[in-house]
């Protein structure tokens, strides 16, 4: 069992989170129930996918949390690319966030290959 709030994996996650609740504050009102609501349940599954791992019996099941955790930074990075595409958010706003997935998809990679060895 790991203590997850010291994870920087976690931190990082966390970090998101909030800017995607921030950015996504801006969308319009309509968007509420929509693309809203699925990137910011995008975003906090990051970090909470890893907590849950972080909680588990073995580094097995949670790597298998990181896995799910991965997927969940592919999709909030394939949301944001369409909010900007939509002109909800500019270029500027999710170019540091989308570059923040890619850190963690990084550091859940070699954390995963730590948990294979």
């Amino acid at each position: 069992m790991h203590n997850f709030q010291n994870l920087k994996i976690w931190q990082k996650a966390m970090n998101i989170a909030k800017e995607v609740y921030l950015v996504s504050s801006e969308f319009p009102s309509e968007e509420k129930y929509g693309l809203t609501s699925q990137i910011r349940r995008s975003a906090i599954s990051i970090a909470s996918n890893i907590a849950e791992g972080a909680g588990r019996n073995t580094n097995g099941e949670f790597k298998n949390f990181l896995g799910i955790a991965n997927g969940s930074s592919n999709e909030l990075c394939t949301q944001l690319i369409l909010a900007y595409r939509l002109n909800l958010i500019t270029e500027d706003k999710i170019k540091p966030i989308i570059d923040d997935l890619i850190e963690i998809q990084k550091m859940n990679y070699t954390l995963i290959q730590k948990f294979s060895s």
